[in-house]
């Protein structure tokens, strides 16, 4: 803290009253500019660029498998800077914008955009804050660098935590509605429907309880009639949720599709096992609920409790003292 007073002291000696955030804008302007040329010239690998000729039998642009797009789409002539490079880290986006719901072809390069929007744009407010600070009186270098670079970091980092938890409230819909689901599909496949009808039938039904489940098995229902192979279908669903309970079913099917076992008693078996599970899941909320009420019963109980059992001795204690130094 001194350093910084005795820095933050020479500054304003020796440029002005603004010294420390010039000082801190230039280095940030710096540090933009460094960067850049990096990103935006990026130099192909030479054994990338020699499998991409083997496979396409063209110089191929590197990154242009993985640029596919709509041409009506803004956003791509900026997919080299605003996607990743990698194909497996912008297949790991891409499952992350799938887990979280957003399934159009620009969700990667949108959820990149809204980071480099909000991030620079909150980053921008808070220099004028800052300016206007500086502009009422002597701020500490400490709060300038705080209120400057803070914005800019929670601009950044909020588009993250918007996605993360709308994954999360997803799974937790397509684990709370997959017993249900489980139910419907067995009594179709009893009642003598097939497994595909029964998929579309139980879309359809739990659309109103449970979208993100119906969703996600509207889109089985899809890849099925457009030839895929039931288990490959299963699979990327399991795998595109990431729900340990959903793995396991898919499993379950994968394994009595292949061993040729009834459909109906698997389903049978798993739908009671996963009822076992919510219930259990059900009771394991149930008994943390008292330990999570102790700090609440401390706080509005006992302080009212102790003032109506200590509060007439404390009031005749100060009584008679006032009456003894009468």
């Amino acid at each position: 803290m001194e350093i910084l007073g005795k820095i933050n002291t020479i500054l304003i000696e020796t440029i002005g009253p603004l010294g420390p955030l010039v000082v801190v804008g230039g280095l940030g302007l710096l540090l933009m500019l460094a960067v850049l040329p990096t990103l935006l010239k990026k130099k192909p690998e030479p054994f990338e660029k020699l499998k991409a000729q083997r496979t396409t039998g063209t110089a191929a642009t590197p990154g242009a498998a993985l640029r596919l797009g709509d041409k009506a789409d803004k956003l791509q002539k900026f997919a080299n800077f605003l996607e990743p490079q990698d194909e497996a880290e912008l297949s790991a986006s891409r499952l992350k914008m799938l887990r979280a719901g957003y399934r159009a072809k620009n969700s990667v390069r949108m959820f990149h955009f809204a980071q480099l929007v909000l991030g620079i744009g909150l980053l921008v407010l808070g220099v004028i804050y800052t300016l206007f600070m500086s502009a009422q009186g002597t701020v500490s270098t400490q709060t300038m660098i705080l209120s400057t670079i803070g914005p800019g970091a929670v601009g950044y980092y909020l588009p993250q935590y918007w996605v993360n938890s709308r994954v999360k409230k997803r799974q937790a819909e397509i684990v709370s509605g997959f017993p249900d689901a489980l139910d419907m599909m067995l009594v179709c496949v009893e009642a003598g429907q097939s497994m595909d009808q029964s998929i579309i039938r139980v879309a359809r039904e739990s659309r109103a309880g449970y979208p993100a489940l119906a969703d996600e098995f509207d889109m089985v229902a899809q890849e099925i009639k457009a030839g895929k192979e039931r288990t490959t279908v299963m699979r990327d669903m399991s795998e595109r949720v990431g729900i340990a309970d959903v793995a396991s079913f898919v499993t379950t099917l994968v394994q009595s599709a292949t061993f040729g076992t009834s459909i109906a008693e698997a389903l049978r078996v798993y739908s009671a096992e996963m009822r076992d599970k919510r219930v259990m899941r059900a009771e394991e909320k149930a008994n943390t609920l008292p330990t999570k009420l102790t700090l609440g019963t401390m706080l509005f109980t006992l302080p009212p409790l102790l003032i109506i059992l200590i509060g007439p001795s404390i009031h005749n204690i100060a009584v008679t003292l006032s009456a003894t130094s009468n």
